[in-house]
């Protein structure tokens, strides 16, 4: 059995290379989307893929939602070996507390219910649950009676399928990446990977993985391949095709058309195929009917237009058979310069430098994710110091491209570019591990900063201090 994702050329797959070249005009060109690293594979094969610098191929990367997909994989498993049933009440698997839960609608919610998003409930009850029990949001979440009968109406609901990964660690005795390492990850090849936990040692199932763009694609491709890989069947009979057939109706009303077509085990139904889906563009697009998969990480907000890109740009690119290779080259030679753009600015400021050193205040109007910010000029250079009131990091500053300071204790992986324009300095933090960044300016005068997420975090993660971006996942 091979763990390799096998490579090819575009054209040798019947991939039109100057199609995704296209592909790749776009999803630069769109307002609000910055690419971090794409795989796409045909036949079985990668064909391109790429990473904008400063994300490299082997770098962890938060999934948000698109973790569901592996959630729904671990499930598969449980059922197989009878762990769990479908049409279990999920209360069954929680003894200690279903004294307690005396709603019948609560009472009949099936693990089917919550595994298709249709538990009954009208709104996400994420708040809710860990609002009302903060120890077990499970309680809290079935404390709350369904105000629809489940199964009978959709709702994008995290603790839905927080439930499913609760029930999953519990009867396996097992986090879930602990479940997943012999049965999934060591079979496919996916090596360290990360979940965040909420409470300590419970994966939180409905988001936090931290997984490479590679890792994301060889999921993809196995459940495109039937759920084998190598001639092995690693997923549970059957279960590949299960996944992805549509349970439920969602939103009539839903203006992005991508979302309005249905939903499955923790997947999306799509205009074309299906696809696992995490907030700010976390994408594995399956499509059958093409014989690819493909995968992207990155931050944009909104996210339907990355997928217009991709229906409009690289869909017609595929063709049943071999096509001129003409633009393999021209594709291949692009993906090597890949680049998130640098923010303008010199790398000195103009004038008396002494006037930039020192410690430096939030403005009126800052979101001010940090407490403090600190600059000075050493022997080596410029160096920032930022502190969000737990820990600090140093930065350097003042050098060309992107510098990468790697994960130091609590502090989670940044780059950092920008430079001075008069007498502001304007600088992007990026946080390597996550789709987001902090966009933050110095001001000469008066020694005041401003900063900003771009995009700014959902807020049910655990821990929203800056330098630790959430609270670090624990590695399995």
């Amino acid at each position: 059995m091979t763990t390799e994702l096998p490579t090819s050329t575009p054209s040798a797959e019947g991939v039109d290379a100057a199609g995704i070249g296209r592909f790749l005009d776009a999803l630069e060109s769109l307002p609000g989307t910055q690419p971090h690293g794409f795989v796409l594979l045909r036949h079985g094969k990668v064909v391109a893929e790429g990473w904008w610098a400063p994300f490299t191929p082997d770098r962890l990367h938060l999934l948000y939602s698109l973790s569901k997909t592996f959630t729904s994989t671990a499930l598969g498993f449980a059922v197989a070996e009878g762990l769990v049933g479908l049409d279990d009440p999920v209360v069954d698997h929680f003894p200690e507390f279903e004294a307690e839960i005396t709603g019948p609608r609560s009472r009949r919610m099936r693990v089917r219910d919550v595994l298709a998003m249709s538990s009954g409930h009208l709104v996400d009850m994420i708040n809710t649950a860990a609002g009302t029990d903060p120890g077990e949001p499970v309680r809290g979440f079935l404390l709350h009676e369904p105000e629809s009968e489940p199964g009978s109406v959709f709702t994008y609901n995290q603790p839905a399928t927080y439930a499913v990964a609760a029930i999953v660690q519990k009867e396996s005795g097992q986090r879930l990446l602990d479940y997943l390492r012999p049965r999934l990850l060591d079979p496919i090849g996916i090596g360290r990977v990360g979940w965040q936990q909420y409470p300590e040692g419970r994966d939180m199932g409905f988001s936090g993985l931290h997984a490479t763009t590679r890792d994301v694609a060889r999921l993809g491709q196995l459940y495109l391949d039937g759920g084998r890989w190598g001639g092995r069947q690693v997923l549970p009979e059957g279960w590949a095709d299960e996944v992805p057939r549509k349970r439920i109706d969602t939103a009539p009303g839903e203006t992005e058309p991508d979302w309005a077509l249905g939903y499955g085990y923790q997947i999306w139904i799509s205009r074309h195929g299906w696809r696992m889906d995490g907030a700010f563009g976390q994408f594995c697009l399956v499509l059958p009917e093409q014989d690819a998969v493909l995968a992207i990480t990155e931050a944009a907000e909104p996210a339907q237009p990355v997928l217009e890109a991709v229906w409009e740009h690289l869909l017609p690119a595929f063709s049943d058979g071999p096509t001129d290779g003409a633009a393999d080259a021209a594709l291949a030679e692009r993906l090597t310069r890949l680049e998130v753009p640098v923010p303008p600015g010199a790398p000195q400021p103009d004038g008396d430098a002494g006037a930039w050193t020192g410690s430096y205040r939030p403005d009126a109007v800052s979101e001010a994710p940090f407490a403090a910010v600190a600059l000075e000029q050493g022997e080596d250079g410029w160096a920032l110091t930022v502190d969000d009131g737990a820990q600090q990091a140093r930065l350097p500053v003042g050098r060309r491209g992107w510098s990468t300071v790697e994960r130091s204790g609590g502090v989670a992986p940044m780059a950092v570019s920008g430079g001075w324009a008069g007498d502001v300095l304007a600088l992007d933090l990026m946080f390597l591990e996550t789709p987001h960044r902090i966009e933050l300016e110095l001001r000469r005068d008066g020694h005041r900063f401003r900063a900003r997420w771009v995009p700014e975090p959902l807020g049910f993660l655990p821990d929203q201090r800056a330098l630790g971006m959430a609270a670090p996942p624990v590695l399995g």
